[in-house]
Order: structure tokens, then sequence, then C-alpha cells
């Protein structure tokens, strides 16, 4: 492992629900068990992965409160506390500071909220005051705001600002952030091998939620600098993370998780399962994963 924190996978775990949409702890206790037993370097609790956004602000903390009391330790442990008002935001933060928590992923400010660096700038040095690490999240194509190379450089004179997770999705501009030598974390599953390669510090991955021993492989091999070995098992992995990427990502994790017996139920509406047609073409991207990945149990 490097030096920083949130090297290796960090996997954006799934919040699974019951029947009736509730949270299901006990379900959620036994899916950290087996990432856990998988090999999985650390996780995001309530994780845009795992329906932050469709949970409240009371489900959230105690999400992270029992996440956190059930990993004990054995893995690292990060909340996302992103929310509309920077109170929230620091409550939130600092509920997952007392619950133990290693380090928070915050959105920055988001519908109609600032989007001058200035004003990101200061948001995030209120958010640091929590007193957690702090890694900000650069998704534009949801958020409109854009972590720039000079906006990361002026992020990163924050006292306990740790690092940006890009999930743009664009290979490009990952680049140029990695280029600062600031630590960048990727979260788009497609570009996993190549922001390794370049030098990712770390990955925030909701994908690997379907085959955790597997992701946990390219990762460690890609971290021992074995390109050739990383490659064969990202041959494996490139067509489902490739295809969940096109689009209904959430539900399509949900449902690959599912085939590969992780399942965390369906997703929260107003999110749907995933269609019968999506889900066959799913299946059949999924089916040879799934049986490397019972083949690593």
């Amino acid at each position: 492992m490097s030096a920083f924190p949130f090297s290796g996978i960090n996997l954006a775990i799934t919040t699974p629900f019951d029947t009736q949409g509730n949270i299901d702890y006990a379900r959620f206790e036994t899916l950290i068990e087996g990432y856990i037993a998988a090999g999985v370097h650390g996780f995001v609790l309530s994780s845009g992965t795992g329906m932050h956004v469709y949970l409240s602000k009371e489900e959230s903390k105690e999400l992270v409160a029992f996440g956190a009391k059930a990993i004990a330790g054995r893995a690292r442990v990060i909340a996302q506390t992103s929310a509309l008002l920077v109170e929230d935001v620091l409550e939130r933060t600092r509920h997952a500071a007392d619950c133990g928590a290693d380090g928070v992923m915050v959105l920055p400010p988001f519908f109609e909220g600032p989007t001058d660096d200035q004003g990101i700038v200061d948001f995030y040095t209120t958010v640091c005051q929590a007193g957690l690490p702090v890694i900000g999240y650069n998704v534009p194509q949801a958020v409109g705001v854009e972590v720039t190379p000079a906006l990361f450089g002026k992020l990163s004179e924050i006292p306990n600002f740790v690092s940006v997770k890009d999930s743009s999705g664009d290979l490009a501009a990952q680049a140029s952030l990695i280029r600062t030598d600031l630590p960048t974390m990727n979260g788009a599953d497609p570009l996993a091998p190549y922001a390794l390669y370049a030098g990712a510090a770390g990955l925030i991955w909701g994908g690997a939620n379907m085959a955790p021993r597997t992701c946990v492989a390219f990762v460690n091999a890609a971290m021992e600098r074995q390109w050739e070995r990383a490659r064969e098992i990202w041959r494996e992995l490139e067509p489902v993370m490739s295809l969940i990427w096109q689009g209904d990502y959430v539900q399509s994790v949900y449902a690959g998780a599912q085939l590969s017996g992780y399942g965390a139920g369906n997703p929260r509406r107003p999110l749907a399962r995933l269609s019968a047609e999506k889900l066959e073409v799913l299946k059949a991207a999924l089916d040879p994963l799934a049986s490397r990945e019972a083949g690593l149990a």
C-alpha cells in the first residue's frame, strides 16, 4: 500500500433494501462480511451507488454508524456526507467522525450552488473544519461544477482536504488531474486500468460490488506493477464495467450484484429495477466474470 490513506479499492457499497423499501441491516452486515472476506481495502458508506441522494439525513447517519461498527477497523471507512446545506454537511461529517470513519467524501455545492472557484474553496474550507480528511468529488455532468487542475491545487492547500474523486468519465480530464501530482482517485469504472497506470492514488468503485475478488486481484496486481497480470484480469472485467457505465448505472450494479451472489434487493424508488431486456444483456456480459469470481472464492 502507498502512503496515501485511501489507496486500493474503496468499495462504494450498495445499500440493501427490503421488500417495503426500508434499509435491510441484516443483509447489509452480511454484505460487509462478504466484501471483507473478498479483500476490499475500504468502504464508502452512503455512496452514490448506495443511494445516498435517496436516503434521509437520519437514514444516512444510521447507515454510517451501523456500517462503521460492523467493519470494526478491518477495512477503512469513508462516509459520504454531501448535502445541500453546508450546516448539514458539517453535522453529517462530525457524526461520521464520532462513528470512527477515516474520512468523508463530499460533493461540491449543487443545485444552483456557487460555481466559481472561490465559492468552491470557501465551501470546502468550511467542511474541512469538521476535522476528518475530506475527499472532493468531481462529477460535473451531475452537479455542474468541474474540478480543474487549477482548482484542485487551491483545494489541496486547505488543511484536511486530501484528494478528489474523479467520476467525470473523461480520461483526458482525469489525466490532467493526475499530472498535478496531487492524490487523484478514480471513480469511473471503465477507466480503472488507465487511471492506475497513469498514477491514480486510489479508486472508489461501484462496479466492484459485482465481482469484488476479481477487482481486488486486478488492483493488487496493478499496485504491484504486475501490468501483464493486471491486463489479463481486466479483460474479464472490461465488458461489464463498460456496459454499466453506458446508462442505468445504479440499477445495473444492483442487478449485477444480485446475479453474482451479493444481492442488495432492488434500488429504492424513484429508481426502478433494471428492465428485463437490459438484464439479459447484463447477464450475458457478466456470466464469464461471475464464473471467474466463483473460482476465486
